[in-house]
């Protein structure tokens, strides 16, 4: 079996941080550590304001707007990660700092529920419900609808891969482009790389334990839907624009090229970077050339669809 390759900068970065097994009995205490981790001192630039979008289900989004910027603006809707067991929306209050005065624009952050408490479907129609109610409030929100794109990273992306394929088949939210970060897609893990050992960050054990919590009941079988693992969707027809981005020391490197293949194949515009040495969750390492470099491309392909 192949060896991870890791970045020569990277590696010994790595070393540095905490080992984890992800199990029921650790979930609650790993929650809690995860909240607190994302804690940031946030600009005075960005006005952020909740909205309840559904009190059962109870879904959420927070809206950044930047206070100096006036007029309808594009917005980027974003689903956080975590494996689809861990996280918060305010795990995107950086990043929508950084987003919503650089472009400019408008960010939309859902707090959806986590698995295995509510496995597939409920997150994603969490997801959906926010889509469609920032879709049906653009004009109160002061942002273009016709400028509206998704956006997650790891277990995000692969909600937001799912989220695409809803939106355009109940066709009542145009997304004008996903953006998919080291998306988690594929249930079966049975590519190479996501059988690799020693993967950091997100193990296949991990993985084994994310998808297990998601699909519940469904998984290991095979009817599981599109709709919960995008990479097994029959159709990809018909979707926005798309930028997939992966590591190559990422397990999900081979699940998420081969979807950037359909993709392009199906005729949806597709870009796909495999950075070398990457691991899953490179960006945390920020200051490394390799997340500087994924950073650098992020940022110049979503200012490309935001100011079309």
């Amino acid at each position: 079996m192949d060896a991870v390759i890791l970045d020569a900068e990277i590696a010994p970065l790595l070393e540095l941080a905490p080992a984890f097994e992800l199990s029921l009995d650790a979930l609650p205490a790993m929650r809690e550590a995860r909240a607190t981790a994302f804690t940031v001192e946030l600009s005075d630039d960005v006005e952020r304001i909740d909205h309840v979008v559904s009190e059962d289900p109870y879904v959420v989004v927070r809206v950044h707007r930047p206070k100096a910027v006036a007029g309808p603006l594009p917005c980027v809707y974003s689903i956080h990660g975590g494996g689809y067991i861990l996280g918060t929306y305010e795990m995107d209050d950086a990043r929508f700092d950084r987003y919503c005065t650089h472009f400019p624009c408008v960010g939309v952050s859902v707090e959806y529920r986590l698995a295995p408490e509510t496995p597939y479907p409920g997150p994603l129609e969490d997801c959906y419900a926010g889509l469609r109610w920032t879709y049906d409030h653009a004009a109160k929100l002061g942002l273009d609808p016709s400028r509206l794109g998704i956006a997650g990273v790891s277990a995000a992306g692969g909600l937001d891969a799912t989220l695409a394929l809803l939106a355009r088949d109940r066709a009542e939210v145009p997304v004008a482009f996903q953006l998919l970060e080291c998306p988690m897609i594929d249930d079966r893990q049975t590519t190479s790389s996501s059988r690799l050992d020693g993967l950091p960050i997100w193990s296949r054990e991990s993985n084994e334990f994310g998808w297990r919590s998601y699909l519940g009941d469904l998984y290991g079988g095979d009817d599981v839907p599109g709709y919960a693992a995008a990479a097994r969707a029959d159709d990809l027809v018909g979707l926005p624009p798309a930028l997939v981005i992966v590591g190559g020391a990422d397990g999900f490197r081979d699940e998420d090229v081969q979807y950037a293949l359909r993709l392009n194949q199906s005729g949806v515009p597709t870009e796909l970077h495999v950075l070398p040495g990457a691991p899953h969750g490179v960006q945390m390492f920020f200051d490394s050339v390799v997340a500087r470099r994924w950073n650098q491309i992020v940022t110049e392909w979503l200012g490309l669809q935001l100011n079309r």
